[in-house]
């Protein structure tokens, strides 16, 4: 198995450890998780996207992140607005 292969493994490994944890904490705690739309993104992007000015968006975008523009579109287009 290549250093690369088992850099990978481990990394399984300690996410799955994680979510182990985190769903015990969950569990003993009485909570539940939902994952909230469009957690994280700038509500400067949301409203550019809830306005329609996709455009302005994936600009604003590419400043904040300095993601090219094929992942900007595709990030955009995947927000749930």
């Amino acid at each position: 198995m290549s250093n690369w292969d088992q850099d990978i493994s481990s990394l399984y490994q300690r996410v799955a450890k994680l979510e182990r944890q985190i769903a015990f904490l969950l569990e003993k705690n009485g909570l539940e998780y939902h994952e909230e739309r469009n957690a994280g993104v700038p509500p400067e992007i949301l409203a550019l996207v809830r306005q329609g000015k996709k455009m302005e968006a994936i600009k604003l975008y590419r400043e904040q992140t300095r993601v090219g523009l094929k992942e900007a579109k595709e990030f955009i287009d995947s927000l749930d607005v």
